[in-house]
């Protein structure tokens, strides 16, 4: 997908007549659904958006493929009694296969809530009458587009195209992005983010808002460390792990995404008017636990070398390789 027809006003809100909920993504099974999303990605007059939506739905395309093959194709079950007769089970049934689907659709459907998300920043940006919340939800959209763009390409480590996306847009987050307009787009960040922690209920949203505002508290102060650093004129030796920033920032936000996902979904499953309306939900919340409990303590490692500005890469030089 190419950034050479965007139109702005074709952005007037083709994605909220495709989603029906940008929450919770219903469309998400259907063939249909993800042509008329990258038509209205296509038709998209933010380049970074463009990009971040034309990654996420490759993984998206990935994971319903996987998500079919594992529901159709079936394999014989081993028993310990040589004469009972062979069973054969879905590839689905198999935990260690769900665990991998779970995987896929916490990063495809995370990544796509977060896209949908900048698309509604830029509809606020162009739209809202008041004229500051306007300005607010540029300088927050200013600040997330290289995550858009970049971190979704962080999942496709053996494409050179978008490994060099994830790059660029990793230099850009840490070297500009992050300090425009003396970190206005960050606190905006943080005062919207702190609206859904505390909407989230008891029980396991509540874990998890707990455990993001404590890594959102974590990145923050390796934001400062490195800004401080970057005033100090050590530009080469912060940017050396400008990648790590990303997938820590980008790993924050569609924590996040899945919080908002979750807490949406905590209230509407005790008034769900069917069973396809459960499975629906309770899917979204198994899918949040799954990316607080596997995917967001994965950042702890990102922290580390940010905290420690790691020179390992710096220093290794070109002759040694």
């Amino acid at each position: 997908m190419t950034a050479t027809a965007l139109d702005r006003r074709d952005l007037e809100f083709q994605l909220r007549e495709v989603l029906a909920d940008s929450t919770l993504v219903r469309t998400r099974q259907t063939g249909d659904a993800l042509e008329e999303i990258y038509a209205a990605a296509a038709r998209m007059a933010s380049q970074p958006l463009a990009r971040g939506f034309s990654l996420v739905m490759r993984q998206y395309s990935d994971y319903i493929e996987a998500l079919a093959l594992a529901r159709e194709r079936y394999q014989s079950v081993s028993s310990a009694n040589p004469e009972q007769e062979e069973a054969f089970e879905p590839l689905i049934a198999r935990a260690d296969v769900r665990c991998d689907l779970l995987a896929q659709k916490a990063a495809c459907e995370g990544g796509l809530a977060l896209c949908l998300y900048g698309a509604d920043l830029l509809s606020e940006e162009n739209e809202h009458p008041d004229a500051a919340l306007r300005a607010e939800a540029g300088s927050l959209f200013g600040l997330l587009a290289p995550v858009i763009a970049g971190w979704p390409a962080m999942a496709f480590p053996d494409d050179s195209e978008a490994s060099q996306r994830a790059r660029t847009a990793a230099g850009e987050l840490l070297g500009r992005k992050v300090w425009h307009g003396q970190s206005q787009g960050l606190q905006i960040l943080m005062q919207r983010m702190q609206i859904d922690l505390q909407a989230a209920g008891s029980g396991p949203g509540q874990q998890w808002a707990l455990s993001l505002s404590e890594t959102l508290q974590q990145a923050i102060r390796v934001t400062q460390s490195l800004g401080q650093s970057l005033m100090e004129g050590q530009t080469s030796r912060v940017l050396a792990n400008s990648q790590n920033y990303l997938r820590l920032f980008g790993h924050v936000l569609v924590a996040w995404m899945w919080l908002r996902q979750a807490n949406v979904a905590a209230r509407a499953l005790p008034v769900a008017v069917s069973e396809a309306d459960e499975q629906f939900y309770r899917g979204k919340v198994q899918a949040a636990q799954h990316f607080f409990h596997r995917e967001l303590p994965r950042v702890a490692q990102d922290l580390v070398l940010l905290r420690n500005q790691d020179d390992t890469c710096l220093n290794m030089q070109p002759e040694w390789f």
